[in-house]
């Protein structure tokens, strides 16, 4: 991992929060499964509370499955709060919640969180140092399956993204965190508004990413296996969550 840049620390973050959490119901019967709490804190707040220890001013929240949930916990946190509402959150892919974000972005730096992961802060301060356009948090110390959201690569240089990726070609799993360096926003989101107008609602924002790096943006390996952190899409993964974050105060 390179160590140094140029480029100021990021100050902009889009956290996806748009989705329903079917499978935490009854917990998310009345929320989105971002605001489901851990330890009593939401995964939303402990996202929201480690963006602004690490200096970012800008958060900018998809929404779709009860935004007014997430408006009124949020209030009064950190300097700028953003929501950007996805109407079709129950029939589109993640893909078009990150499109619905571009005009908030304003073409900034910025860190993509997909909603549902509990994370050490650390991730930030090792994506933030990473030189690359697209800094990609990925932990291969997990045994991957079929399912997991995987890059193949070059040394650290991540050349591919995709669930369909052979096993034995994986580098490891992406934890759903990612910092976009100012020059590569703008570009991310021309892409992704092709990708969206070309009818492709169904695919994940990786889909993007993947284009983007097999015509050469450079995209970086950023290894986080040393750090606590997990998605919550069912019960058992709360479980984990709460096991893991048991000792900890703070995200």
């Amino acid at each position: 991992m390179q160590s140094c840049r140029a480029m100021p620390p990021t100050r902009t973050a889009v956290i996806l929060a748009a989705g329903v959490g079917s499978r935490l119901r009854p917990l998310t019967d009345d929320r989105p499964k971002a605001l489901v709490e851990v330890h009593g804190r939401s995964v939303l707040e402990r996202a929201a509370d480690a963006l602004s220890a690490h200096g970012v001013q800008h958060l900018i929240i998809a929404t779709g499955y009860r935004q007014e949930a997430i408006a009124e916990r949020l209030a009064g946190r950190l300097e700028r709060v953003t929501l950007c509402h996805n109407p079709r959150y129950e029939s589109t892919q993640n893909v078009v919640s990150l499109a619905l974000c571009r005009d908030a972005v304003a073409g900034a730096a910025f860190f993509k969180l997909d909603g549902d992961v509990i994370f050490d802060p650390d991730v930030l301060l090792r994506l933030d140092a990473s030189a690359a356009s697209l800094a990609v948090a990925v932990d291969a110390s997990r045994n991957v399956d079929a399912e997991a959201m995987k890059v193949q690569c070059q040394g650290s240089k991540i050349v591919a993204f995709g669930k369909e990726l052979p096993l034995d070609a994986s580098a490891g799993e992406t934890i759903g965190i990612e910092r976009i360096d100012a020059d590569l926003s703008p570009r991310l989101f021309e892409a992704i508004d092709t990708c969206v107008a070309a009818g492709r609602t169904d695919v994940y924002y990786e889909h993007v990413y993947d284009q983007l790096v097999r015509r050469g943006t450079s995209s970086e390996l950023v290894a986080v296996g040393d750090l606590r952190w997990t998605e919550i899409d069912d019960l058992a993964d709360l479980e984990r969550a709460r096991r893991l974050f048991a000792s900890s105060a703070t995200a």
